[in-house]
């Protein structure tokens, strides 16, 4: 099940395959008589100008008709692009004393295969359920304009609880996250042969002066913290915001043109105490002081998550006991702690006004996540398979 999931190119940003991966999805469900809806996210709110070729976000919804009330299951279909350094095949399953190493693994495509385990058992044994389970196959949670789950939220199809699977099996209790907006700055100049650069404007070389200023503003940003909790063995490190540059593009090479065009990619986390229009003003305030006379500037927001508050609510002591029963966790061994990864719960918080999401997942901080070497392992795939059957089940 894994090996078919990886192998599907979902990778964001890009062209992900959205529609073919929810076709191995629906191929799976089919005999556990699960119905499936598609619900497709219109191109105008999330495509941007760095997407070149648009491709559907096709968000899989599937359930059993039950009495029983609703807990939505919910995975993101889409990673990250393959990082360079993979020294295998990133979207071919690949197994090795236990580890199965592919892009998704961990993040989130291992937990679609628990849950889809957790599944085939329950029914096999026809075990007695508590609630139905809504199985939400999601796009664009990588840092999308507008990611699929959200989309979900604001029509009213999401159920009252979610667990979300993008967090890790450690013995947690979330306490919320940071948000990140990615904005592309581009840099237009003027276009002469070399040998009459005087009549030129170099968008590369003034690229080098706004990265500069980026960099400032960066360190500025790092000294900045936040009051949400971080992980135990973080120490007292705080949590902080962040500002990286993430890509830069321009030029052709050639020897004999001078370059007109420069994309600089930046990305931003912000902590819930951030103000959003600030963190978005003091990029647009750097840009504009930094950009050479002579040349052109636009500034495009391309991806954003907003915070996620504090999660907790009134289903989280049955979460926290079935984690415990699933890795074999004491109940004195959680512990509450948030993060400065992002999460796309934050718009379901805002478009609901329900702040309670519980979390779980695969992500240990050694699964070398969005790291060439992703992996995940079959001991945890079953453990987290047996903490889905066991909130679910009312036996």
């Amino acid at each position: 099940m894994l090996r078919q999931f990886v192998a599907v190119n979902t990778s964001f940003p890009g062209s992900p395959n959205y529609v073919g991966f929810s076709e191995v999805v629906e191929a799976y469900l089919r005999p556990f008589h699960f119905e499936t809806q598609k619900f497709s996210v219109p191109e105008s709110l999330w495509r941007s100008h760095d997407i070149e070729v648009p491709t559907e976000r096709v968000n899989l919804v599937s359930r059993r008709r039950s009495p029983l009330k609703d807990v939505g299951l919910y995975f993101h279909v889409d990673t990250v692009p393959p990082a360079q350094g993979w020294r295998t095949d990133p979207f071919s399953l690949y197994e090795q004393q236990g580890r199965l190493v592919g892009l998704g693994a961990a993040d989130t495509k291992g937990p679609m295969a628990a849950a889809l385990l957790a599944i085939e058992a329950m029914q096999a044994s026809n075990l007695k359920l508590k609630y139905n389970p809504v199985l939400l196959f999601c796009t664009d949670e990588e840092g999308g304009l507008y990611p699929g789950v959200r989309y979900l939220a604001e029509q009213g199809l999401m159920p009252e609880l979610t667990i979300n699977f993008n967090g890790t099996p450690e013995a947690r209790i979330w306490a919320g996250c940071f948000g990140l907006v990615n904005f592309r700055i581009r840099l237009t100049g003027r276009t002469t042969h070399a040998g009459a650069a005087k009549a030129a404007f170099n968008a590369v070389e003034a690229g080098v002066c706004v990265q500069r200023a980026l960099m400032a503003l960066a360190e500025e940003v790092r000294q900045k913290s936040s009051e949400m909790p971080s992980a135990p063995y973080a120490g007292d490190e705080p949590l902080r915001p962040s500002l990286a540059i993430m890509s830069v593009s321009g030029g052709t090479g050639s020897g004999g043109q001078i370059p007109s065009l420069l994309d600089i990619v930046v990305s931003r986390r912000y902590a819930p105490e951030e103000c959003f229009e600030s963190v978005v003003k003091d990029i647009e305030d750097v840009i504009r002081h930094s950009v050479p006379s002579g040349l052109a500037y636009e500034i495009e927001m391309i991806g954003h998550l907003c915070p996620t508050s504090d999660p907790y609510g009134p289903n989280w002591p049955r979460w926290q006991a079935a984690i415990a029963r699933g890795f074999g966790y004491r109940s004195e061994e959680f512990c509450r702690w948030g993060s400065s990864s992002c999460s796309d719960f934050g718009w379901v918080q805002r478009a609901t006004g329900r702040s309670e999401v519980l979390l779980g997942g695969l992500i240990r901080p050694e699964s070398r996540v969005h790291s060439p070497g992703e992996f995940t392992t079959v001991d945890d795939i079953i453990a987290l398979s047996i903490a889905i059957i066991s909130f679910l089940s009312d036996e």
